[in-house]
């Protein structure tokens, strides 16, 4: 169930599964040493025998490319470590202290405590081996008849509401559920149907004809038979080819995963009656009073085109595999808190098979992630009020400004584009609601009973509260002002129904955000974080919604024609890209983060130069000011993958691996001048190349 459709982040998941260092340090001479953190950017990690303008990656980052090790428990690293490490130890001592102490019973510190000491309890998991399950398994092997599968898939239904969650996997539900404004219906809040049911990242890993596509299916056949073995569910091997079987045809109904990223033809709304007109199999009645929905009227159908075949199969696939495929599938999400040999074999499948990770992460970290799951917000207000002075959320509100500000500058000098488009664009812009550090309105977690010996029991539990939590909004008016983020999440999202973004507290932090840092360092750093985020706003799908975060054309004919112009030109580019013989960078699936990239960095950088009142930055290090911000850019964009984790990233992630994303500065004029780049340097654009979006 992809979230991705209503909320940009910066990072896909797969980046954050193994972040690493751009730390403020240079060894090179005394000079460098005594700059400190004033330099900001990390002299260690670059190649300075490369010339930038034949590999500006390699020159950035080449010394760390060859020397930096992916973590055994990691599918990769990139330039996020400080800021996810640092946030991870913190978040580790405030834990400790929080259960070392004896909490009042109903706080959100007696939650904390108690899911954290159920979930480490792995003796106790382990004891308990598969009774926790057995009420719900009991529940799936019931079903007698299509009214009662249609009741059980309802009240499977969940909340979709994770930025980061990119792919379909570990998901029990055949549908999920998003709540928010409706794509085309300003100020209808609306819960949208979106498609679900895969046990991989997505169709592709099901349909693709590729060899090593291929492969992976028949490790996850393999692994559905291993999984049902450890829960101890007899007639593993045919019911494992049964729940195959049934998901081959289950991805055969989706959309692809570019049908899914185009928003202009995703707004329909469908009435309750022409739910059960347009996608008949369900008894939609049954189904939706069992998902708490019977009252509700209309419905945002994302994935129109998916669900009339997956509600089909409910009619037309034999209850046994249905059965099958709901055991597996409670099992399957939910493996970190059953027995080791259940956990230790999911790990195999995702970790290893599908992410070449060697190791699972300790147990203990593997708490703080499910803590941050389920009970967000809680650990979040915690988290912000112990390390996030309100001084540096103050500094980067001005830095948001100035940005805002240098984008809105962009907007007014476009020659090409027409001033009813320009004054929507405007409006746009000038309209963002922008959450820096965290939110001022915190989760109420009162109705979410958490058990200091049931682990199961509360990851189910805090899946029905955020069910709950999620339904509330309908027959309300859309807040603008709500976090999908929460403030110990290193990464930014761009929410275009809301005309919002969140910038997360710990993403705040070294090595994108440094106090005492040179402007120039801060501005390429988080100031492009910054920018990319707004640019959201306005990449290829962005800019289909309004200043009200309405889906609807306010473009011109010829300012679209332009606009597209140059964004084909963008996708071109990064087509060109090519990690493996033969496999290259999807420029069209990574179009509207590559669009936020160059967008962003160029209004950072009219930031950064406005920051400076028309004077030249100081020469620190050897380096000047320009050199500084564009260094800071390419250096959040390190990174080194697993293959299994790159070739999963180039077939299903919209976000293209960070080793191009550095390469933006291609199309940014005064990168040219900073580095004195030539014709015939290997990554020069010629001037009439260069892609110029806003």
């Amino acid at each position: 169930m992809n979230t991705r459709l209503l909320a940009v982040a910066l990072l896909g998941a797969a980046a954050l599964a193994g972040p690493i260092a751009c730390s403020s340090s240079s060894s090179e001479d005394e000079a460098q040493a005594e700059a400190g953190s004033e330099i900001g950017i990390n002299v260690d990690a670059m190649d300075r025998s490369v010339v930038p303008g034949d590999d500006f990656y390699a020159y950035a980052n080449g010394n760390w490319q060859r020397t930096a090790e992916i973590p055994a428990d990691r599918s990769s690293i990139g330039a996020f470590l400080v800021a996810f490490e640092e946030t991870e130890a913190q978040m580790a001592e405030m834990i400790g202290e929080i259960v070392g102490e004896e909490q009042q019973a109903g706080t959100n510190e007696a939650r904390i405590a108690n899911f954290y000491n159920a979930y480490l309890d792995t003796d106790a998991i382990d004891a308990a081996g598969m009774r926790p399950v057995q009420r719900d398994i009991a529940r799936f092997e019931a079903i007698a008849d299509r009214e009662d599968l249609s009741r059980v898939l309802g009240s499977q239904l969940r909340a979709d509401v994770d930025p980061l969650n990119y792919t379909d996997y570990n998901t029990e539900n055949l549908f999920g559920l998003f709540v928010t404004q409706g794509l085309a219906t300003p100020g209808e809040v609306l819960p949208y149907l979106l498609q679900g049911g895969l046990g991989m990242p997505e169709r592709e890993y099901y349909l693709s004809s590729d060899a090593e596509m291929a492969a992976i299916r028949s490790e996850y056949r393999a692994y559905i038979k291993r999984l049902l073995e450890a829960a101890d569910i007899d007639n593993a091997g045919e019911r494992a080819q049964r729940i195959f079987d049934l998901e081959m045809k289950i991805a055969r109904a989706h959309a692809t995963r570019e049908q899914t990223e185009d928003f202009a033809s995703s707004a329909t709304v469908w009435t309750r009656e022409e739910l059960e007109e347009n996608a008949p199999g369900i008894d939609w009645g049954v189904f939706l009073s069992a998902a708490r929905l019977a009252d509700q009227p209309r419905f945002a159908a994302y994935h129109a085109g998916a669900m009339p075949g997956l509600s089909a199969l409910v009619a037309s696939e034999p209850l046994e595999a249905w059965r099958d495929w709901l055991v597996f599938h409670q099992i399957n999400s939910h493996t970190d808190v059953l027995p080791s040999a259940i956990d230790d074999a999911h790990f195999a499948f995702y970790g290893t098979t599908l992410a070449g990770t060697p190791e699972q992460r300790s147990r203990d970290k593997r708490a703080i992630t499910a803590l941050n799951t389920y009970l967000g917000d809680a650990v979040g207000e915690a988290y912000a009020a112990r390390y996030f002075p309100e001084s540096a959320r103050t500094q980067v509100q001005a830095m948001v400004d100035n940005i805002t500000e240098a984008f809105a500058t962009r907007v007014r000098n476009i020659d090409w584009m027409a001033e009813e488009t320009r004054e929507e664009a405007l409006r746009k812009v000038e309209s963002i609601i922008v959450g820096v550090g965290y939110s001022d309105n915190w989760r109420d977690y009162s109705d979410y009973e958490v058990s200091a010996d049931d682990a199961y029991a509360n990851e189910l539990a805090g899946e029905r509260a955020e069910y709950a939590h999620q339904l509330a909004k309908l027959g309300q008016p859309m807040d603008r002002g709500e976090w999908w983020m929460t403030p110990q999440t290193v990464n930014a999202v761009n929410l275009p129904v809301q005309n919002a973004l969140n910038f997360p507290a710990a993403i705040l932090q070294p090595p994108f955000f440094d106090a005492a840092a040179d402007p120039a360092y801060n501005y390429g750093a988080i100031g492009a974080v910054i920018g990319h985020e707004i640019s959201h706003s306005f990449d290829n799908n962005g800019a289909d919604f309004d200043s009200t975060g309405a889906l609807r054309n306010w473009w011109t004919e010829a300012d679209l024609a332009a606009f597209d112009e140059q964004g084909n030109a963008l996708a071109a580019q990064y087509d060109e890209y090519e990690p493996f013989p033969g496999l290259h960078v999807n420029g069209r699936l990574t179009l509207g983060e590559n669009i936020a990239d160059l967008a962003g960095l160029q209004a950072a950088y009219d930031a950064y130069r406005a920051s400076l009142g028309g004077e030249e930055a100081p020469v620190i290090g050897g380096f000047t000011g320009d050199q500084r911000f564009f260094i800071a850019f390419a250096q959040t964009w390190a990174t080194k993958m697993r293959e299994e984790a790159l070739r999963a990233r180039i077939a299903t992630d919209g976000h293209a691996p960070g080793m191009y994303r550095a390469l933006t500065v291609r199309n940014i004029d005064a990168w040219y001048e900073a580095f004195d780049v030539e014709p015939d340097n290997a990554q020069y654009l010629a001037p009439e190349d260069r892609v110029r979006v806003w």
